[in-house]
């Protein structure tokens, strides 16, 4: 298959800020969380999917009140049961967060069971994201 991006928007308003007057970063993590979930149950049942680890969220610029960050999310990777997923997210053009997100595919029991998935990149730029999503520690 190949990698799909879908797209979330949040409006900051005055309850997702943080003692500064900018973007909590608790509110910036909740966000972040959903995008690379939608990313991976477009493909797999959402009641079987479980969030492992946040990997390097980074926030590149403070988000204030009244403006709308765009969350774009994509699964770039999966093992045997592990998915990856990629977040970036940008207010007006300018990138404002990002990282990635393991996610593994269980049971009833909650066991890690095989989802048969498997992406091929076709860019260069989706080509580093599935290394560097490769190279993450589990």
């Amino acid at each position: 298959m190949q990698i799909e991006y879908f797209q979330i928007n949040h409006l900051v308003k005055g309850e997702d800020l943080n003692h500064h007057g900018t973007l909590f970063a608790g509110r910036g993590a909740e966000w972040f969380v959903e995008a690379g979930f939608i990313a991976a149950a477009n493909y797999l049942p959402a009641k079987y999917i479980l969030c492992m680890k946040i990997h390097g969220m980074a926030f590149r610029r403070p988000v204030k009140p009244g403006e709308v960050i765009c969350l774009e999310s994509a699964l770039v990777w999966t093992g045997k049961s592990r998915l990856i997923t990629h977040v970036r997210g940008a207010v007006k053009g300018a990138e404002a967060i990002e990282g990635f997100m393991t996610f593994v595919y269980v049971d009833d029991e909650g066991k890690t069971r095989p989802h048969g998935l498997h992406f091929d990149a076709t860019s260069p730029e989706e080509s580093a994201l599935q290394v560097e999503a490769q190279n993450l520690g589990y």
